[in-house]
């Protein structure tokens, strides 16, 4: 139980504005020089632009022709020590939203990184991975095996229906990847999920095991999903059912986007969500002798016209370095739901959170990293402007430094009266 914390302080910085369109941001270090870099985009103009980490954010024209970028991760799939971009699109028809899901869309590529420093503006070679119908998420990592990069493809929605059953898909890395046509799938799930738009790769919660497992967040709830190894197949184990009491009025249920938090020794001692789909409910599921408990934290708003709310993306990271995870809450707007707000556990058992806002504008996607190398956790965002769903005034990615100070006085929390002494 923590009575004496750092309130957080974090100073932003401006690394793009008048953004046209925004939505996907991750922060690998590109130019190698030790620093995270940033890449991100918009789900309009189908250009994916990276933004170096040096005076001014540089920005160069990483790859361009998509049709509707959607989520991405990166890795060195061709093993020459630089990140390679991985990217899903063609998620929508022509109508724009989930109730119109590109029936021959749904394609994954990755973008090989061209290398040397003098090759820095260079475009960036595109190779096809695979597709399936409705794909939103995908994550990159050895789930099955750490001999090949493997990459697990998400869907969101299915042709048949918006809340229809989805296949979690999983790609493995052939043999000579630069000039491969297609790589293997096999269909990891394609009975239980509906509606996942969360998805996370998070290492160290397998015992005993630096394989890779994943959290959905989906129309089920928070799920973790994983392979045994000893069984030959994935388990999955049902955290929480998420958001059940807005259904009848939005038709959305279950959870949103979520994260796993260490506390302690324990690297996933909670879980954050928000719930439902970009949803108005952040809530943490922690654990004791007889299961998962839900804890209901905030509520943004009422659900729009759409059945929506402002919560777009949950992430867990120990921001004040004092070994336990603090999350972060992005929120799309219009204000006052927007911007990012921070949580810290007081007391996960009993619910006992303290909160700070330390964001204002529409916040998409969130990316950490140590962009300034003084040992501390910094976080960058760009704000949600999406034709069809929220589109944010003046679109930005900032960067926000951590000045958080750990040799501040800090401030006691009373979470009890004090008693006379001797009492």
């Amino acid at each position: 139980m923590h009575d004496r914390i750092i309130a957080p302080h974090f100073e932003g910085e401006i690394v793009a504005d008048q953004l046209r369109d925004g939505y996907w941001l991750e922060a690998p270090d590109i130019d190698g020089d030790g620093r995270p870099d940033l890449f991100g985009y918009g789900l309009r103009l189908g250009e994916i632009y990276w933004y170096q980490n040096a005076p001014s954010w540089p920005k160069r024209l990483m790859a361009d022709g998509f049709r509707m970028p959607v989520g991405a991760d990166w890795a060195d799939i061709t093993g020459d020590g630089t990140p390679d971009a991985i990217v899903c699109y063609e998620l929508y028809g022509p109508i724009g939203t989930i109730v119109d899901p590109d029936e021959a869309g749904g394609k994954i590529d990755w973008i090989e990184h061209p290398g040397a420093a003098d090759k820095h503006d260079d475009r960036w070679r595109r190779h096809y991975v695979g597709r399936a119908t409705g794909m939103h998420r995908l994550r990159a990592g050895h789930f099955t095996r750490t001999d090949r990069l493997e990459i697990v493809g998400v869907p969101i929605v299915a042709k048949a229906d918006v809340h229809a059953v989805l296949p979690v898909v999983l790609f493995t890395e052939p043999d000579d990847v630069r000039n491969a046509t297609e790589w293997p799938m096999t269909v990891i799930d394609d009975s239980h999920f509906r509606m996942i738009h969360g998805a996370e790769k998070k290492k160290g919660l397998i015992p005993d095991s630096d394989r890779d497992s994943l959290l959905f967040a989906s129309d089920e709830g928070v799920t973790w999903l994983r392979y045994d190894d000893e069984a030959g197949e994935w388990r999955s184990t049902l955290i929480g059912e998420g958001e059940r009491t807005q259904f009848a009025r939005t038709g959305f249920r279950g959870s949103g986007d979520l994260d796993a938090g260490r506390l302690g020794d324990d690297p996933m001692a909670y879980v954050a969500a928000i719930e439902p789909f970009h949803g108005n409910t952040v809530a943490v599921y922690t654990k004791d002798d007889s299961g998962w408990n839900r804890t209901l934290l905030d509520v943004f708003g009422d659900p729009n016209e759409n059945g929506e709310g402002p919560g777009h993306q949950v992430v867990c990271a120990d921001f004040d370095g004092d070994g336990d995870d603090e999350f972060l809450v992005a929120l799309r707007g219009p204000w006052p739901w927007q911007g990012v707000m921070y949580y810290k556990a007081i007391d996960a058992a009993n619910g006992v959170w303290a909160k700070w806002r330390v964001a204002d504008d529409s916040v998409a996607r969130i990316a950490t990293g140590d962009f300034n190398g003084d040992g501390t956790l910094d976080f960058a965002t760009i704000a949600y402007s999406v034709q069809n769903y929220y589109v944010a005034d003046d679109a930005k990615i900032v960067l926000h430094r951590n000045r958080t100070e750990p040799s501040r006085t800090p401030f006691r929390l009373k979470l009890q009266p004090d008693l006379p002494h001797g009492e």
